[in-house]
């Protein structure tokens, strides 16, 4: 089997999205597959046509020159369907696999209709919302509305679609999707790379003042959505219940500059510590100082539909997990065995949630042993990329997937 992944982005830039991808290529790698990936114009420059990161194949796209919407995103999407077309030449595929946003997608169409190629379809997040939820989009606006009807007709032409949880795929049955044509590709976690509890540094530790602290942590970025703020709020009345208690944020983003003011007006100021961006060979040593690591997602459509990474590679690295009791957490979640759910968008019920997990130590190495064997269960990519094989199967040989 040899499949052609179109991405957004990839390696060796650092995200979320890069990494599953790197998971996932690297899963399908380990099963024989002939795997190959070109990135869009939204990946950056690059020195070279195409590039081998850690033993995976880039075919890069050059960007085309800026314009306004709708025209820069129709002149981005002509030359990565040049781009890609030109992959296919090179790769010889038998599947096409593109990766939201939905750029991708048409792009990618665009070649599969062209060259007699079936196309998969898969959706990490609806575009529309991702950019609501990024301070860049409004709901319901002329934008929103004709990027979900972008989406749709996306998905309506793709051969198959993958989305990464029940939430999308829901939305998508709503929306008139077949639900035959649907499979669920849950996030998970390459075990390789997440799978050992990190050792705590002390010199790091008592570098940044947190020696004999109750340690919260967010690793990640600072996006609206994720809730810092609400998180920074409930630290006077964390440190009126544990005084000892020390929030750790590591990463960087949009709400950067408005949440180290909010920190810095907080009469918690002295146990909020902002580490910034690292390294990601050195993140290791930050989650290895973390007691809980903190998700308080904002309830919105985007948290309510799509289910995160981050708490995912804190279970893997039995660490305990706290999150904001939203549908893309609740997928991931149990609470009171894998983790704690607490109250959306509410400081004083986050206080209360992280008071009572360090009150309740005697459960720790229980629930890191729980959340763990869930990860390693039901969220492992060596066993969660088989999922993708009778899709593919059937849309490569449609002839005997018709007599089984």
């Amino acid at each position: 089997m040899r499949i052609l992944h179109i991405l957004d982005h990839g390696l060796p830039l650092h995200s979320g999205y890069a990494f599953r991808t790197r998971a996932i290529l690297k899963a399908q790698q380990a099963l024989g597959w002939d795997v190959a990936s070109v990135t869009g114009p939204r990946h950056g420059d690059s020195d070279a046509g195409v590039e081998v990161v850690d033993g995976l194949t880039f075919h890069r796209t050059i960007a085309p020159a800026k314009a306004p919407t709708p025209l820069g995103e129709w002149r981005e999407i002509r030359a990565f369907s040049k781009r890609i077309d030109a992959a296919v030449d090179a790769f010889r595929p038998d599947i096409l696999h593109a990766h939201s946003p939905v750029l991708d997608a048409i792009a990618g169409l665009r070649v599969a209709r062209r060259r007699g190629l079936p196309l998969v379809y898969e959706i990490r997040a609806f575009w529309e919302d991702a950019a609501v939820g990024n301070g860049t989009g409004t709901e319901g606006s002329l934008r929103y509305r004709l990027t979900k009807a972008a989406e749709t007709r996306a998905v309506k032409q793709a051969d198959a679609v993958a989305v990464i949880c029940e939430g999308l795929r829901d939305d998508l049955i709503a929306r008139g999707i077949d639900p035959a044509k649907i499979m669920v590709s849950p996030n998970g976690v390459d075990m390789t790379l997440f799978g050992t509890a990190p050792t705590r540094d002390a010199a790091l530790a008592a570098e940044l003042g947190l020696d004999g602290g109750d340690v919260i942590g967010f690793i990640g970025s600072f996006y609206d959505y994720e809730g810092l703020d609400d998180l920074i709020a409930a630290m006077p009345m964390l440190v009126a219940k544990r005084p000892a208690a020390q929030l750790v944020l590591v990463g960087g983003g949009p709400e950067e500059p408005a949440l180290r003011r909010q920190a810095e007006a907080s009469s918690a100021a002295g146990h909020i510590h902002f580490i910034g961006r690292v390294p990601h060979d050195q993140v290791e040593r930050y989650y290895g100082l973390i007691d809980i690591l903190a998700y308080p997602r904002k309830r919105m459509r985007l948290t309510d539909l799509v289910t995160p990474l981050k708490p995912l590679e804190a279970m893997a690295q039995e660490r305990l997990v706290a999150a904001s009791d939203v549908g893309g957490h609740r997928e991931l979640i149990r609470d009171g065995e894998t983790g704690t759910l607490f109250p959306p968008d509410d400081p004083a019920g986050i206080a209360d949630a992280l008071s009572a997990m360090f009150a309740d130590r005697e459960s720790w190495p229980r629930r890191r042993a729980t959340a763990r064997a869930f990860v390693e269960a039901e969220r492992n990519w060596s066993s969660n990329v088989s999922r993708y094989d009778p899709v593919y199967r059937a849309l490569v040989h449609p002839s005997e997937s018709d007599k089984s």
